[in-house]
């Protein structure tokens, strides 16, 4: 059984940061993708970084590049993101996801296991 459970969010003032984990049990694989997502309130989910598990190549949205860094500590079965210079539309319900079926690596069709989520609030 795999589960993922999300940690680190809070509320910032924009311009701060937050370090969001996920730890994953019941999953090993060592060439798949792991990811983080964001569902801003009544927006539909999207996708902000994804990471590879074996080489650790990174995909980021455009919206976050420069700014989020995605990194893994496998030893750990942690994956993280780490939010810099945060702005208020960076607020969301943040999610990571493992386990691909089809599909590009930054949409959340492509997933197949979910965590609950996290909340990031960015005051202005």
């Amino acid at each position: 059984q795999v589960q993922l459970v999300e940690s680190g969010g809070g509320s910032v003032q924009a311009g701060g940061s937050l370090r969001l984990a996920c730890v994953a049990s019941g999953y090993t694989s060592g060439r798949d993708y792991m990811a983080w997502f964001r569902q801003p309130p009544g927006k539909e989910r999207e996708g902000v970084a994804a990471i590879h598990t074996g080489d650790g190549f990174a995909y980021y949205a455009d919206s976050v590049k420069g700014r989020f860094t995605i990194s893994q500590d496998n030893a750990k079965n942690t994956m993280y993101l780490q939010m810099d210079s945060l702005k208020p539309e960076d607020t969301a319900m943040y999610y990571c996801a493992a386990e691909t079926t089809y599909g590009h690596v930054l949409f959340p069709g492509t997933y197949k296991y979910w965590g609950q989520g996290t909340q990031v609030t960015v005051s202005s």
